[in-house]
């Protein structure tokens, strides 16, 4: 298993673990969570944005819809 899986996996038991605890465990994986997801945001957008990482959008190639960006 990859180790980006076994961290999804990790992240999801924490949650399901902490829920209900009411000791601020929950928040905590919340957050770590979050934290996870942003950073295969920002891969993904650094992968997938021509633009630049200062997020300047880029050229549309002909007949391609500003939509589908």
């Amino acid at each position: 298993m990859s180790s980006d899986t076994e961290q999804h996996h990790a992240l999801l038991s924490a949650l399901r673990a902490a829920h209900g605890q009411g000791d601020g465990a929950f928040e905590r994986a919340v957050t770590d969570a979050f934290a996870h997801v942003f950073a295969h945001l920002e891969r993904l957008s650094s992968h997938v944005a021509l633009g630049g990482p200062e997020g300047e959008d880029r050229h549309l190639n002909p007949g391609e819809s500003p939509t589908l960006r």
